[in-house]
């Protein structure tokens, strides 16, 4: 096996060379003799053998090529990438592209680029208004005094069941639910048909799952819901005092003014939160890719393009994924539009990794666990199904660099310590 390493800068390398079909079919022959006599003859065995066996002499291709180059292996960024794949006459030829950690100098004044930031302080107005807001979101559910047709803004007290083609399904049957109308936490169409209903009343409500529903099973189909109204209820909130915050804090010491300390604390970090997201963030991102400057991997950039390309695809129709993939010119031109994009990205990613590092900033499983289940509980989506896409998806490390970037900002702005 003859590997040829052409260095293309400082981090960035191409691999190629042949790999001769004999041996190739050596690995085949050997791996077949691990396969029991029952499975000898079994396509889907003898696809799985060739595949394996592929994959074995791709690594010893990198592995050569590796010590060919003299590459510290623990400097390798990714995984290679696959540029070419030619059959030949007597063997296969490979070319590889592969890279390794640039030298980010964290030694340049990054502190300078942190915009100037005032905290804001909490309006004692919107502080009454949120303990108003939360005392009736603490109030319990009662019966209206006078029975009524639903309106919106209503709190329904319904029973439901769900079918598809006739036939019930998992998760959409339910009994004496809680239905605030208006608020949008069911199926696009189903709150607006409750309106009207009275008392005891049933009738069938049809909606259409969203085609990017989180449930496959579920997406772009036709639903029959039966509803019964069974009541309206209403929530009264008693006024607010010394006992309700020692309730609510679970803190016998505890007042009202405690409480509205830290509903104060509350506003206050929503607002810094908001200035972050919308202002702070982005003048930091900004000022931090003008001053770092080092080469780039390539195989990372373009496997980022890969997943940017995959995300805006995520909503095409199925003529519009057909149209792109037919036409390779349409193809290459989506990609090369977020190419800037994706080289910001994976720029910006690997200055917040340096500079975590010199801080001494980590973010571990749980907590990035334990954002995507406030992200889910904020959406409305199931915790669990949400860390599964991000699984599935080879997100968890995009979701991690979030967290590590948004912990590093946060230092550098004086929010919290490191």
């Amino acid at each position: 096996m003859q590997v040829t390493v052409k260095k293309i800068d400082d981090i960035n390398y191409i691999m190629s060379g042949n790999v001769a079909n004999s041996v190739i079919q050596d690995k085949v022959s050997k791996l077949k003799e691990t396969i029991s006599e029952d499975n000898k003859d079994d396509k889907s065995s003898n696809e799985s053998v060739e595949q394996e066996a592929a994959g074995e002499v791709f690594k010893e291709f990198i592995d050569e090529g590796i010590k060919e180059a003299k590459i510290d292996v623990d400097t390798i960024l990714g995984q290679p990438a696959l540029k070419k794949y030619e059959q030949q006459d007597d063997s296969v030829f490979f070319e590889v592209e592969l890279a390794v950690s640039p030298v980010v100098n964290v030694d340049v004044n990054y502190k300078s680029v942190m915009p100037d930031f005032t905290k804001p302080v909490a309006d004692p107005k919107a502080v009454e208004d949120k303990l108003a807001e939360f005392a009736k979101q603490q109030a319990p559910f009662k019966k209206i005094a006078v029975a009524k047709a639903v309106e919106d803004g209503d709190v329904a007290v319904i029973d439901f069941t769900g079918y598809i083609d006739d036939k019930l399904f998992e998760g959409g049957s339910a009994e004496k639910f809680n239905l605030k109308i208006g608020s949008k936490s069911f199926i696009e169409g189903f709150e607006e048909q409750i309106i009207g209903m009275e008392y005891d009343q049933e009738k069938d409500v049809v909606v259409k799952f969203p085609d990017d529903y989180q449930a496959d099973d579920l997406a772009g189909k036709e639903a029959k819901f039966v509803v019964k109204l069974l009541e309206i209820q209403e929530q009264i909130a008693d006024t607010p005092d010394d006992a309700f915050a020692k309730k609510i804090l679970s803190d016998d010491k505890a007042t009202l003014d405690t409480l509205k300390g830290k509903l104060a604390e509350q506003i206050t970090s929503e607002e810094v939160s908001q200035v972050y997201m919308t202002e702070l963030k982005p003048k930091i991102i900004e000022g931090l890719l003008g001053i770092f400057d080092f080469t780039l991997p390539n195989n990372i950039v373009e496997q980022e393009i890969d997943a940017k390309v995959r995300e805006k695809t995520r909503t095409f129709s199925e003529d519009q994924h057909k149209s792109f993939m037919e036409d390779k010119g349409k193809f290459m031109e989506l990609r090369e539009s977020v190419r800037d994009e994706a080289r910001q990205s994976i720029k910006i990613s690997l200055i917040v990794e340096a500079l975590a590092k010199k801080e001494g900033i980590e973010v571990h499983e749980q907590e990035v666990h334990a954002a995507l289940g406030y992200q889910a509980m904020m959406t409305g989506q199931d915790a669990q199904e949400l860390v599964k896409y991000y699984e599935e998806n080879n997100m968890m490390l995009s979701a991690k660099m979030g967290l590590t970037e948004d912990k590093l900002f946060g230092v550098l702005l004086g929010f919290h310590q490191s």
